[in-house]
């Protein structure tokens, strides 16, 4: 599983290039993605965007570093 960690990303550019890595992916592949605060609105963002197509879990929530396993489902 990659990890792709957006704690020195631009704010701006977080969620495009997460969605980018999401898509990238192949039903049934997941990446780990490492946060500096909690990612609730990533989450609301894939419910809408990508509906059914992924599986959201925590790995470690907070304080300092946040990591969810997201994995793509298959359509």
């Amino acid at each position: 599983m990659s990890q792709l960690d957006v704690r020195t990303i631009q704010p701006r550019d977080r969620h495009p290039m997460i969605f980018d890595t999401f898509d990238k992916l192949q039903p049934g592949e997941s990446f780990e993605l490492l946060n500096d605060h909690a990612p609730q609105p990533l989450y609301y963002q894939f419910l809408h965007e990508r509906p059914e197509l992924f599986k959201w879990e925590y790995l470690e929530e907070g304080p300092d570093v946040w990591r969810v396993k997201i994995t793509r489902e298959p359509a």
